[in-house]
Order: structure tokens, then sequence, then C-alpha cells
């Protein structure tokens, strides 16, 4: 399905786009509002869904479809001279357990179908295509919650072993990021010669993201907005790790800024590929007591029910990470720490949610 007129795409000229797969999730939908703040008028949009309609008018296109479907793909490249890709469809952690062979299907064969589609327009039209990927801390592996204590703060270089297929996933796609920028099709006597006509790949390793408009899905980080969502109900919540358990957190705004500010970093500036981000890093009492404190009564309705399983994959992420490369290389700077996440954005929203 498409919103743009039967007769856009006649004729040879192509139009000029910036390509957002997984478009209807909430960082594409705050990426579409923020580049149509900043004039662009060429997003091409493409999800497994229809569009919210709201955000149809802020698109140049909106496209029903699927990453492994290669035909589609082959359309895009007719349609559009696409110059940037934000690649943001895939298939979550905890499905992805369920699931390994169908989440490298989409999180990796989807994602070499987009490199390869970014490397054919750099070559087609001679200008470097900027691919913006968002990774993940499941590309840690520490060995247990011990080693987790020592490690203190994870810099992007060390312990990548991941111990789910979603974290085996997203680090591969690392690797093939890399590969597709500086070696693809090395030994083709006619492979693309000079930046200008390669890939310019660029990849934030999320942490757990905390959304006040989305509502968890069962992921493996979701203890923490689980937990809010449920005693702004007033519901009970068996929260599924240990009262220790600590990983590293952002508010779902501080990502979306963070992959526009890596977008348009001055390639110069950067000298690697994959960036670590954080915010803050509590532990799930500490997110208890907050919530507890904001929502009378959620004390005695907020209780821990360790699933071993579960807790073994967080004791594998790191309690937090080294983001220095990204704050001094591209700027990053969260604007919300942990208390201004409740006070200014998670609270007010969420208590408005369930008001209604």
């Amino acid at each position: 399905m498409s919103t743009a007129p039967a007769n856009d795409h006649a004729g040879t000229q192509r139009n000029s786009a910036v390509l957002i797969t997984g478009a209807g999730g909430e960082i594409g939908h705050g990426l579409i509002e923020a580049l149509h703040r900043e004039g662009r008028r060429d997003v091409v949009a493409l999800d497994l869904r229809d569009m919210d309609p709201a955000l149809k008018p802020l698109c140049r296109d909106t496209l029903v479809g699927d990453i492994t479907d290669t035909s589609l793909l082959e359309r895009i490249l007719a349609m559009y001279e696409v110059d940037a890709i934000y690649h943001l469809a895939a298939l979550l952690s905890t499905r992805s357990e369920f699931v390994p062979e169908a989440a490298h299907q989409v999180n990796v064969q989807g994602t070499l179908n987009l490199l390869r589609l970014a490397a054919d327009q750099a070559a087609s039209h001679g200008r470097s295509v900027r691919f913006v990927f968002p990774s993940s801390i499941a590309i840690y592996g520490l060995p247990g919650a011990q080693a987790k204590a020592a490690a203190g703060k994870v810099r992007e270089d060390q312990y990548c072993t991941p111990a789910t297929m979603y974290g085996c996933n997203k680090l591969a796609c690392e690797h093939l990021g890399r590969y597709y920028s500086e070696f693809y099709r090395r030994l083709a006597k006619d492979r693309p010669r000079g930046a200008a006509a390669r890939i310019d790949f660029r990849c934030i390793r999320f942490p757990g993201i905390i959304s006040a408009f989305t509502l968890p899905s069962g992921g493996t980080s979701d203890f923490a907005p689980e937990m809010i969502h449920a005693a702004a109900q007033g519901k009970p919540y068996a929260c599924f790790v240990r009262p220790d358990a600590r990983i590293p957190f952002m508010t779902m705004p501080d990502a979306v800024d963070a992959m526009l500010r890596l977008a348009g970093a001055d390639a110069a500036r950067l000298s690697t590929r994959v960036y670590n981000v954080g915010a803050f890093a509590p532990s799930a009492e500490e997110i208890r007591g907050i919530v507890s404190r904001a929502f009378p009564g959620a004390a005695d309705l907020i209780t821990f029910k360790v699933d071993e399983d579960r807790m073994g994959i967080v004791d594998s992420w790191p309690a937090d990470v080294d983001d220095s490369l990204a704050r001094r290389e591209w700027g990053y700077a969260p604007r919300h720490t942990l208390a201004t996440a409740f006070s200014d954005y998670l609270l007010p929203n969420i208590r408005a949610r369930y008001a209604r």
C-alpha cells in the first residue's frame, strides 16, 4: 500500500528518499516527526502493517511489506534514489528465543538485504548512503552475576559473546555493516572506489528503552516499564528478576534523539562504527522504590518472582555501559536522568493514559 500518487514514479527520474524500515514503531514515529521538522519531505516508511494515518502526511510514501521480500526492495531501488536508511525492523529479544531460525531470517537476512540495497544505491548515484542501525546491549555476554559486578561499565570492545539469538543477530549485523562499508567485494575488478560510492554504516547499541506511550511487550528488559504500568493501574506485578538486577536504561525520546545525532555527525569525527549509549542504570529494587513512592499502595502490589532463565539473560548483560566515545565524538547527551525520566516524562504521561 502506498500514499504516493499513481504517476509519482513515472519516467526515469528517481526521487531522493530517506528509507525507514520498521517505521510503525515508536522510534519510527519519532524519527518521522523529527525529520519532518527538519524539512525532510522525502521519507519512505516501510512496515509490516499500514502506517498510522496521522503520520502518512509526513511521508512521501508509505509501504506495507517485509524486509525479507527482495522483490519489494528491488521496487524501492527502482523507484527511489535512497541516500539514507534507518533500519529499525527486527524480531525482538524474547520472541527470538522461541523462533531462533525465523529471528535469523528477519534480523540477519533482512539486514543483509538492506545493506545490499544501500550498496547498489551508493554505486548507482555515486554518493555514500548513510545506514543507521540500532543494535543492543544483548550483544554482550558476561559469564554471570559475579563477573558482571566486577566488570563495571563495559566498553564497546568487551564481552562481545552474546547468550541470546537476538544478541547473536545484532552482533552479526554490526560486523556485516562494517564489511559493507569498508570491504564489500574487495576483490572485484568493478568494485566502487572511494568512500563517496560506499555505505556509511553507523550503529548504536541501545540499553533498555522505557516509553511512556508504548506498552511493554514482554521483552527481557521490560521489567522496568511493566512495573510502572502495572502500578499506574493498581494491578499486582511479580517482577521476573532479582531485586539487585541492574542494566542500563534510557527514555524513548533520548533514543530517537541519539539516532538523529549520530546520523548527522561529521564522519571525520567518528573513530568507530559502533557506539554504546546509556543514561541511568538503577536496580530493580530502586525502580520499585520510585514507583512505590509515586503510586500509593504499589509497594504491596510489586513483588519478586524470579524466572531463572530470563534472569540468566539479564545477568549476561552489563550493569552499565561506557558511552564516553559517543559523548566525546558526536555529542551524545541524554536529557533524562533517572529522576527526570520519572518526574518529567514517565509519570505525567502514564498517569494521563490511565486516567482516561
